[in-house]
């Protein structure tokens, strides 16, 4: 299962980026935000996205975001009955993260109703659904992006391996980036542990 890719951008459209990672392309389904902060990188420039996995038994697809909070809302919405990848995509791309957020958690579906492909009944089972968790993920701290130097991203892969979680990893490395600017990669990483064992 892939739940993340970093690699340099071969090819770029508003619904699809082609990542190249080692000489592999990966085609990524994007939402429009996601599209947006892509389309600021450099031509060639090396992307970072989080990845849900969509497996069918004709198809293996891939939906690329650009923050944790963009996906996990992604992977809420196709758990709504009628909602499959490609509208929970849609949805992404008619309203901001936040707007959605706060749309669901106040029940409007007026509003939700505006986005293409989204009816009055498929409107009101996403507000039935996950209205509740909306209000949890719109009062989470904001969306950590996916845009990662090399080594922090080595550090959260190291750390996850450990079997911490990437939220909880990437807030200690932000910690210890703002505490001990220019310190080694090992002792971030020592530094970083230490945190996380707070936890």
């Amino acid at each position: 299962m892939i739940s993340h890719l970093r690699g340099r951008l071969l090819s770029l459209t508003p619904e699809l980026a082609v990542v190249d990672v080692h000489g592999v392309g990966y085609a990524v389904s994007l939402p429009l935000p996601t599209y947006y902060e892509v389309q600021k990188q450099p031509s060639g420039a090396e992307v970072s996205l989080f990845i849900h996995t969509h497996v069918r038994e004709d198809a293996l697809a891939l939906y690329g975001f650009w923050t944790e909070r963009e996906r996990a809302l992604f992977e809420r919405l196709i758990t709504v009955s009628g909602v499959g990848p490609r509208l929970a995509r849609a949805i992404l791309s008619g309203l901001p993260p936040e707007v959605l957020l706060g749309a669901l958690a106040a029940g409007d579906v007026a509003r939700l109703t505006r986005i293409p492909g989204v009816g009055k009944k498929t409107a009101e089972r996403l507000v039935l659904e996950l209205r509740e968790k909306a209000a949890e993920l719109a009062a989470a701290p904001a969306a950590t992006s996916a845009a990662l130097e090399p080594d922090d991203e080595d550090l959260l892969v190291a750390l996850v391996n450990l079997g911490y979680r990437r939220a909880d990893a990437e807030k200690a490395l932000a910690d210890v980036h703002r505490e001990s600017a220019g310190a080694s990669v090992p002792e971030q990483l020592r530094m970083a542990l230490k945190r996380l064992a707070r936890l």
